[in-house]
């Protein structure tokens, strides 16, 4: 997407999260997942826990509260919302959608509101989605909800994905900013040929995906992790190039990087190809492992309210995810402090 020239910007102006309470150490992960430990997972993942919802609750609290918390940071009332949009890959209902749950919830009423699974792209995607309804002029703020319960998905016996999720929410509130200031450049993408490397069945599943899990629980995530590592380092570098590219920027410009935190790895790996320093990178996954689309929302609040993010800074966010899919924005941060 190339440069806006509309008098306006449009970018986050308000950011909220809500994790589960229960925490699992990857010790206790020692006594769920046979052959592991937590020396094993740490040097594979950089992950040293995750939040777990226990298995009677559900991610719908965390959403409604993620979601006040972003409304109340942005200084935005329920009833101005135009749009309500929610990123899951682990609804918990088909139907009704995630997003006219939370609409019910805090009373925001008569707005529109959907569902995307983009999985971990979800917020990416969801952002630009967002950006359009504004730029038209149909919404004046748009609320995004990414919540994710993950562990409900998990086969414990399949060692490389047990250790890897964890659940929580992550919200944001998109408006009008300065003219130049928000999105500056966006890209977003899919490739298709690889979505057998991250499946999580639901009403059907195919021969394959039941000998995969070897007779197990049929609708576990599976991941394909050496195919996906190789294809999230490779994605996300190309995606940050690009957008440097089209923005004519240059990498020093760029004050903060926050990728999707699935695996320190592959941030390591992507950060390394574009020749970025660690320093220069948000990374918060040691905390929560990797919660789908929740991920990039709870970073980007955390790296808010820790003081790492400044109005003017220059940041990239930037996903890969089940699909596959994959994007990123380049975004000059145009909330002011409250």
């Amino acid at each position: 997407m190339g440069m806006k020239n509309r008098g306006f910007g449009v970018g986050i102006i308000g950011t909220g999260g809500c994790m589960p309470q229960k925490t699992l150490t990857n010790h206790n992960m020692e006594e769920l997942i046979t052959d592991t430990s937590d020396d094993w997972i740490v040097k594979r993942t950089g992950i040293h826990e995750r939040r777990f919802l226990e298995e009677t609750e559900s991610v719908r609290p965390l959403a409604v509260r993620a979601a006040v918390e972003a409304l109340e940071d942005a200084g935005v009332k329920p009833s101005q919302i135009g749009m309500i949009i929610a990123s899951t890959s682990t609804p918990e209902y088909l139907c009704p959608p995630l997003s006219s749950v939370i609409q019910h919830q805090i009373c925001a009423e008569k707005c529109a509101a959907f569902d995307i699974n983009a999985a971990c792209t979800g917020f990416i995607y969801a952002l630009s989605a967002a950006e359009g309804f504004i730029t038209t002029g149909m919404c004046e703020y748009v609320l995004i909800i990414c919540a994710e319960s993950l562990s409900k998905t998990i086969d414990f016996k399949h060692r490389s994905s047990g250790i890897l999720f964890g659940d929580g929410a992550g919200a944001a509130v998109v408006g009008k900013v300065g003219e130049g200031f928000g999105i500056l450049r966006s890209t977003l993408g899919a490739d298709g040929e690889g979505g057998n490397l991250i499946t999580i069945p639901c009403l059907y599943h195919t021969d394959e995906d039941a000998e995969i899990r070897a007779g197990r629980r049929i609708n576990s995530v599976w991941l394909h992790g050496s195919q996906v590592m190789k294809f999230a380092s490779r994605i996300m570098s190309s995606c940050i190039e690009e957008l440097l590219e089209m923005s004519g920027k240059r990498l020093e410009e760029v004050d903060l990087i926050i990728p999707h935190q699935a695996n320190i790895r592959i941030i390591e790996n992507s950060v390394k190809r574009i020749g970025a320093d660690m320093e220069k990178v948000f990374v918060n996954l040691h905390k929560y492992g990797n919660m789908s689309s929740a991920s990039l929302p709870v970073a980007v609040n955390e790296a808010s309210r820790e003081g790492r993010l400044s109005y003017g800074d220059v940041i990239i966010i930037v996903a890969f995810g089940g699909g596959l899919t994959y994007g990123a924005h380049l975004i000059r941060w145009g909330k002011q402090k409250a």
